[in-house]
């Protein structure tokens, strides 16, 4: 099988490649960048074929070359979310490279033969928070809410629409925070105040969020490109164990061989605080639940997160290189 990766220099596409280049059945990797040279380029693992697309994702992007002979895509590349972002419009600036860049490598795929795409939307299809007790599904009905998550839901209807149309098999993989050795943001910023002992007023948060590390998304994503029965298919994948912003807290400090500082500060007392210097959305991103249930990616295709929680998180704290 001859496959390509979008966004190869990436936090989820570099690592695929890697895992892709490992098994046996892929014979070729083609991982398609922005630039060919510098860091990014630099650090694709050996044996995949990168190829440069200039012009990245848009609704003219000219991908007939890359297609040629490619019989699977696995989609990582996107404007991924971005917070505080200042751009007059979001959502027309969310649509222009998630749905129409998309869609025309959608398109240009179905037209060349591709058999099987496998996208990686994100839980904010969804929505933003769930109650405890009730996670997201894969077949519950979509409610984003901000303009990361509506692009991602328009993508998704747009490549079964186009993939239907012309008999290629799609696969939408929706997961949560993804985290691994050289996560990004807010993940980021708990790991480093947590390894250098500062205080956090994380003591009384017990809410439920589902994450997924990057190994184990990786996994999914091979096991998507492999198993017959995700043809046009929508999935969530997690690591199977959900964890309160306290857990997670401590978790890393295991991890990384320090004691955790948190304080019992009451979740509604952080809420107030939050909003009163304006970051009401980062008090829902450590106090809300939002959990998600991957019985579905388990009842149909077999499968189960291979990588604990444990172990993810000591990968994260010593920086070793996954998959």
């Amino acid at each position: 099988m001859k496959v390509l990766v979008t966004g190869a220099n990436g936090f989820v596409g570099r690592t695929l490649c890697q895992r892709l280049r490992s098994e046996s059945g892929f014979d070729e990797v083609v991982g398609s960048v922005r630039n060919v040279g510098g860091q990014s380029g630099n650090a694709m693992p050996d044996g995949v074929s990168v190829i440069a697309v200039p012009q990245g994702l848009t609704a003219n992007t000219d991908w007939s070359a890359v297609l040629r002979g490619i019989d699977a895509v696995v989609h990582t590349a996107a404007r991924v979310h971005v917070m505080n972002d200042t751009s007059a419009d979001p959502l027309a600036e969310y649509r222009r490279v998630n749905v129409q860049g998309i869609l025309r490598l959608a398109r240009q795929a179905a037209d060349a033969g591709v058999r099987r795409f496998v996208f990686v939307s994100t839980v904010k299809v969804n929505g933003e928070t769930t109650p405890i007790g009730r996670p997201f599904g894969a077949d519950d009905v979509p409610a984003p809410v901000d303009p990361y998550g509506i692009s991602k839901w328009e993508a998704e209807q747009g490549l079964r629409q186009i993939a239907e149309q012309c008999g290629m098999q799609w696969v939408v993989v929706r997961p949560p925070l993804v985290y691994g050795p050289g996560v990004k943001a807010n993940f980021a910023a708990l790991q480093r105040a947590v390894e250098h002992g500062w205080p956090l007023p994380l003591g009384a948060v017990r809410n439920q969020r589902s994450y997924v590390a990057l190994d184990n998304l990786v996994d999914f994503l091979v096991t998507c490109l492999r198993h017959p029965k995700a043809a046009n298919q929508t999935f969530m994948v997690s690591d199977g164990r959900d964890l309160s912003t306290r857990d997670l807290a401590l978790g890393l400090a295991r991890a990384a061989g320090v004691s955790a500082r948190l304080l019992p500060v009451p979740v509604w007392l952080l809420q107030s605080v939050a909003a009163a210097l304006g970051r009401s959305g980062m008090a829902q991103r450590l106090c809300a639940n939002l959990q998600i249930d991957i019985s579905k990616a388990k009842d149909l295709l077999g499968w189960s997160a291979p990588v604990s929680v444990a172990e993810a998180l000591r990968k994260v704290a010593s920086g070793e290189s996954t998959s």
